[in-house]
């Protein structure tokens, strides 16, 4: 049996991981951090070298980019939840796998215009204005895939984890409610109880704690 450690924040890009591991139902250690001083210490940063989460040590390794965490779980753990390379789905289910990094890439400079940055005077309308749209237009793509559709796959799988949590972000600077697909799917996904167990917070200060921040931050 492997031993799985997951180090994590809450509200952070390493929710995927997590809930990820609770749908596999793999036994795992949870290390939770605040962020800041504590993931800048020696032995935090011998892990990842960069200080964020996640960071999955399993198998005396180290992994910590969440689309290699996916992949490498699903494959080690024979999952259904991931697409074998034999697997007529394998082309799609890889494709996004890495478009939820498409989306979050938008959600994260939005969540540093409107958190990280704390004065109003340092933020740009301008970023704020492009971002949104472009998510917006990321959005789009999942909206019009998701026609007819119940998940990303022909079942649940991890690019729904995946692209999931991008959602659980991207939902706090664009309504989701103008995109009823996404917004069914995203309603479907995120009743599962894997999903509400990786949300917890264990007393961990949360990043989002506005349920929607306007252009005017």
């Amino acid at each position: 049996m492997s031993e799985i450690i997951l180090h994590h924040c809450h509200q952070a890009r390493s929710v995927r991981s997590l809930w990820l591991l609770y749908e596999m139902d793999v036994p795992f250690t949870l290390v939770m951090h605040d962020f800041g001083k504590e993931l800048r210490s020696e032995a935090y940063l011998a892990k990842h070298p960069l200080g964020r989460v996640p960071c999955l040590e399993i198998d005396g390794k180290v992994l910590f980019e969440t689309g290699a965490i996916t992949e490498y779980l699903c494959e080690k753990f024979d999952s259904p939840l991931g697409r074998q390379v034999d697997d007529p789905e394998r082309m799609e289910w890889l494709q996004w796998l890495h478009y939820a990094e498409t989306v979050a890439v938008h959600g994260a400079t939005l969540t540093q215009q409107h958190i990280v940055i704390y004065e109003d005077k340092d933020r740009s309308q301008m970023v704020m204005k492009l971002e949104s749209r472009r998510l917006e237009k990321a959005l789009e793509v999942l909206d019009e895939h998701l026609q007819g559709r119940e998940f990303l796959l022909r079942d649940f799988s991890a690019v729904d984890v995946s692209v999931g949590f991008s959602v659980y972000v991207a939902q706090h600077f664009v309504e989701l409610a103008q995109f009823k697909t996404l917004s069914d799917w995203y309603a479907r996904i995120s009743d599962r109880e894997a999903f509400a167990k990786a949300l917890v917070s264990n007393g961990k200060v949360a990043v989002y704690q506005n349920k929607f921040y306007g252009i005017s931050g």
